[in-house]
């Protein structure tokens, strides 16, 4: 080591004389009884927290299920690096088996602290040359060789541990900011859903008498507001284009993946050079994925205005066109409420590899209608409460983003020595300050 490096700055070794990668798989003679806990790339987020984990018995467990890990290592993503899956493994049980979608990094306890590697893994710096050397456009990855020849950030030992004791109260400062604008984010979408389903199955007034549906999952409804099936409000009900869509032409067609929130996403939109012009969208259409994974079908998004170019819409979606009883804003609002998003996946006929809901079940769709000038009012109340919602929500994930920069700055300076550990421990600031609460009251 250098006398610089001594004083604070870092030097740069290669990962593989650090460390050591992959020691430790399980045999293919392995018992078909062994019971495994197997931690995928989709456990780990990429903060480093990990999701509950999948049980299973050797015989059945995916054949990615190989890799053994002791405490102390550091699992780093190889498959899809831009994900930044990466986290430390901590009094691991003896079936711990992670996926080989990842690199087992072993710290050399002489040479690398095992509470640095973790940080010294996530160096901004380090994470970018991962991304550099990984191949592949839709799935990227990098071989254990490559990852092994990027260099990292050393220090002696003892620096080492200082550094991660800094590291490790810091970050978790940090992180306990982060989960508590998570906390207020679900609360928030608790809050937009229970407003949403209150206006939309129950109105504005809780004083107006009620009867009962007869509807299960929509019990009581204001004794005046009308009781049909959604297909009365609706005069056409039409599937799409079955057409392979361009990245160029004159007539743009609406995917799954365009239906967002209840609106059009028109960032990704695919293109036709021409289509019959009954398949256009008009202003006040809705259109609905009819088939998907259960989490997104069902989903409906309403066609607000005249584009710049014509649109239309693919064959898994339906359009809904509303007749003089509803009003298309109501009808979005009351189609994505999670007890009519719960009735649809029930509804849902499961297909291979996803589900799918028949337009015609779908018509089938009991609801409760109120008056044309309620539904304008409901409409109204809902949208203003919330616009303030989403604006809260804005707040905090802004915030989240700020908390989660300064992390990665503090790692960055700290694992390259760039930050004096001794007087930054001394201070250790309030790390609110500039960054608001990122949330307000909910009313």
């Amino acid at each position: 080591m250098s006398a610089a490096t001594v004083a604070g700055t870092a030097s740069q070794c290669k990962l593989k004389y650090m460390a050591s990668i992959n020691d430790d798989v399980l045999g293919e003679n392995t018992d078909p009884d062994f019971e495994m806990e197997y931690i995928d790339i989709g456990n780990v987020d990429s903060s480093g927290h990990v999701s509950k984990l999948a049980s299973y018995r050797f015989e059945d467990a995916p054949s990615r299920a190989r890799r053994l890990v002791r405490d102390g290592d550091v699992i780093i993503s190889t498959v899809r690096t831009y994900l930044q899956a990466i986290t430390q493994i901590r009094e691991p049980s003896e079936s711990l088996v992670v996926s080989t979608g990842f690199a087992v990094v072993r710290p050399r306890r002489d040479l690398f602290d095992a509470r640095y590697c973790r940080f010294a893994l996530r160096e901004p710096s380090f994470l970018a040359e991962v991304e550099k050397r990984s191949v592949g456009v839709n799935y990227p990855a990098i071989n254990t060789t490559d990852l092994a020849d990027i260099p990292i950030s050393v220090h002696p030992l003892s620096r080492q541990r200082a550094i991660a004791d800094y590291l490790g109260r810091e970050t978790a400062r940090l992180d306990a900011l982060v989960a508590a604008k998570e906390r207020l984010l679900a609360l928030l979408a608790e809050k937009r859903r229970a407003i949403v389903t209150r206006a939309v199955t129950r109105g504005l007034d809780p004083r107006v008498p009620t009867r009962d549906s007869g509807v299960p999952w929509l019990g009581e409804i204001p004794a005046h507001w009308k009781q049909c099936h959604l297909k009365r409000v609706l005069s056409d009900l039409d599937y799409g284009l079955s057409v392979q869509v361009n990245t160029e032409g004159d007539v743009a067609v609406l995917r799954m993946g365009d239906i967002r929130d209840g609106e059009i996403d028109y960032s990704n939109v695919g293109f036709v050079q021409e289509i019959n012009d009954a398949l256009l969208l008009q202003p006040g259409d809705l259109v609905f994925n009819r088939t998907n994974s259960l989490d997104q079908i069902g989903k409906v998004a309403l066609f607000r205005r005249a584009s710049e170019y014509p649109v239309s819409f693919a064959s898994y979606l339906v359009r809904l066109r509303c007749n003089d009883a509803a009003l298309p804003q109501f009808l979005r609002w009351l189609l994505n409420s999670v007890l009519v998003l719960a009735w649809v996946r029930s509804e849902a006929l499961p297909a291979i590899g996803q589900a799918n809901l028949n337009p015609y079940r779908y018509g089938y769709l009991p609801i409760a209608l109120p008056p044309i000038f309620e539904q304008k009012a409901i409409v109204e109340f809902v949208e203003a409460a919330c616009k303030k919602l989403d604006d809260l929500q804005a707040v905090a994930i802004r915030t989240m983003e700020l908390l989660k920069e300064r992390r990665s700055a503090l790692v960055a300076v700290a694992v390259t020595g760039q930050l004096d550990i001794e007087s930054a421990s001394r201070e250790s600031p309030p790390l609110n300050d500039g960054l608001g609460d990122g949330g307000g009251e909910i009313d």
